[in-house]
């Protein structure tokens, strides 16, 4: 198939899922192509499969703000055509969806039918859909999709809770790449971060309130209460500010290392022994299914999706949001003892295996081929 995929290029969850589905469809020789504004930052090698074709944005004074959807349906129409692209997978339903529908309309005018393929993220969904301004147009877009999935059981119901929708949602979990997220201990630097073999918790996201970042620091000063531990926080945004100062507040500065975004995060992963997620809302916990497979328990809130993947009391454990003194409990107890933790780390892996691109790429292919034949049918 010749799959043309629109994404945001960013670390973001839903960027990084498109782009490494994207690789591990061209590696099973599927042409695909790649249509953002930037090049996507999990798009890091060459291939004969795989395209990139930028959104070039126009400057026009006129605009207040750059008008992006209109400069996305004019570059999807120009790849389709020009590609003879088979599908288009849009991730994330703002504005890719309703731009993929604009796209498909002009299409049409030339002869060509192309199935659009719409997949929920969260955010998209919980947060900037529910916004009455975007509501309608993020309604008609999923219901104009000749496809749409969702990486949660969670978010299917939230979206169909929240929206008018008749189109039937297909549920495909996200995905892990296990032979890039493994346990592969990287000694020489565990000794830099744990010179005196201290417990090492880590917290990756995008440092947004959503995430409860400040929730992360609580819970490590209640734990190096009890337990030698250091804590690495990767990534950065909005709320990195916050958690520094509450770092200075709590008097734990020297046992927190803020790391920035890192490219090799599986390497960081595989020195760990917990990673915490306390986020208020999550579709389904990307971030925690990758320190699954480094064999990293995870101590996550049980909103959204994450009850879907953490098993409670087998992976790791899962409380309310804003808990942190269950959090912090329970963290103590799986770190308190070796064995337990060994125990703990070998469930996370397991259950991280469940996962695996190999079972779910098919899913999608299955699926690609299902929307593409129902769409001949329709035209024929």
């Amino acid at each position: 198939m010749k799959i043309g995929i629109v994404c945001y290029p960013t670390f973001g969850g839903s960027g990084v899922v498109a782009t490494e589905l994207g690789k591990a469809l061209a590696a099973n020789g599927h042409q695909v192509h790649f249509i953002t504004y930037s090049q996507p930052a999990r798009l890091d090698f060459f291939s004969a499969n795989l395209f990139y074709h930028e959104v070039s944005i126009s400057k026009y004074p006129l605009f207040d703000f750059p008008p992006y959807e209109l400069a996305l349906a004019s570059k999807l129409v120009d790849v389709v055509r020009f590609e003879k692209l088979d599908l288009l997978h849009v991730h994330y339903a703002i504005p890719h969806a309703s731009a993929a529908y604009m796209a498909k309309q002009i299409l049409q005018t030339y002869g060509i039918h192309i199935p659009v393929v719409t997949t929920l993220h969260g955010t998209d969904i919980t947060l900037v859909g529910k916004d009455p301004s975007y509501n309608p147009v993020v309604t008609f877009s999923i219901n104009q999709s000749d496809g749409v999935t969702a990486v949660s059981k969670d978010l299917k119901e939230d979206t169909l809770k929240h929206f008018d929708i008749t189109k039937d949602i297909r549920v495909i979990p996200n995905f892990i790449d296990l032979s890039r997220f493994s346990l592969n201990p990287r000694q020489h630097f565990k000794q830099a971060i744990a010179p005196g073999d201290e417990r090492i918790l880590i917290h990756t996201s995008n440092f947004r309130r959503v995430k409860r970042t400040c929730d992360v620091i609580r819970v490590f000063q209640k734990v190096k209460e009890k337990i030698q531990c250091k804590l690495l926080m990767v990534g950065d945004g909005p709320d990195r500010v916050n958690a520094e100062q509450l770092c200075r507040d709590l008097d734990v500065c020297n046992d927190v290392r803020f790391l920035g975004k890192q490219e090799a995060i599986e390497e960081i992963l595989s020195v760990t022994d917990l990673f915490l997620m306390p986020s208020e809302s999550e579709s389904f916990g990307l971030a925690a299914l990758e320190a699954m497979a480094c064999g990293v328990p995870v101590i996550s809130s049980n909103a959204g999706g994450l009850p879907e993947l953490n098993i409670d009391g087998v992976t790791g454990f899962l409380d309310a949001v804003g808990d942190i003194d269950r959090m912090a409990a329970h963290a103590i107890e799986i770190l308190e003892n070796n064995e337990r933790l060994a125990t703990f780390k070998a469930a996370a892996l397991t259950r991280a295996k469940e996962f695996d691109l190999g079972l779910i790429l098919p899913v999608y292919e299955h699926y690609y081929q299902e929307v593409i034949d129902r769409i001949k049918e329709k035209v024929l």
